[in-house]
């Protein structure tokens, strides 16, 4: 496969430098939906994957490029004894004053494009036929739609997405509700998806549908490269 020639320079400020040398693929779904899963076997098929979700953790890890932002803003409490963010207290303050998120989030996203446009640059020199940027919140930002060329939806019944969540992050039921009103409705993100992918939480039921996906966005390489 033929490798990836970027624009120069390289070292650009955002992705559409990227755009017409190599398929954006942007990979979202609601809140325990799978999108992990998926992104996981398509990096088995040899896609480039980008989480901006893991992105987000890493920066608010111990050390992470946010803490000492977060700290300044809203006080040394909303940081851990290993000097992470205390995600349940962030959470449960963000519940009652929801104009915190809003603060919270001038902080991390500058930073989470940042490491983004640098994991996608640098996915990109390699021979990679693809990059998916996996996009909690992509339809709610206003900015990832425009730039995408594919749009892949994961989706499931809302009542399977609290049930994975409330195991899988020990939250309440009315802790997993809030979370999905502020986000997309399912109706909402079904309508922009090129591609749907159905997660019922079987292995062998979401394989053959990301195997038929990867078949697609090759396709989309080789008809971007043609055209070239």
């Amino acid at each position: 496969m033929a490798s990836t020639r970027l624009p120069h320079p390289a070292n650009q400020s955002d992705l559409s430098s990227l755009k017409g040398h190599i398929p954006l693929i942007g990979l979202t779904g609601g809140i325990g939906s799978g999108k992990t899963a998926v992104s996981n076997l398509l990096a088995e098929l040899g896609a480039g994957i980008i989480d901006t979700d893991l992105i987000a953790h890493q920066i608010t890890a111990t050390n992470g490029k946010a803490i000492a932002a977060i700290e300044k803003l809203f006080g040394p409490e909303f940081i851990d004894s290993d000097g992470a963010l205390n995600r349940s207290m962030m959470r449960a303050f963000v519940f009652k004053k929801p104009e915190a998120r809003g603060l919270l989030e001038q902080i991390t996203h500058p930073l989470i494009k940042e490491e983004t446009v640098r994991q996608a640059l640098a996915l990109a020199k390699t021979h990679i036929p693809y990059l998916v940027f996996v996009v909690p919140l992509l339809l709610e930002s206003g900015t990832w739609q425009k730039l995408m060329d594919y749009l892949v939806v994961v989706d499931c019944p809302i009542e399977t997405q609290i049930e994975r969540v409330m195991h899988r992050n020990q939250l309440s039921r009315l802790e997993v509700e809030s979370i999905l009103q502020a986000q997309a409705t399912r109706e909402d993100r079904l309508a922009i998806a090129n591609t749907v992918i159905e997660n019922g939480g079987y292995l062998d039921q979401l394989r053959p549908q990301v195997l038929q996906l990867h078949q697609k966005l090759l396709k989309i390489n080789k008809d971007l490269h043609s055209s070239s």
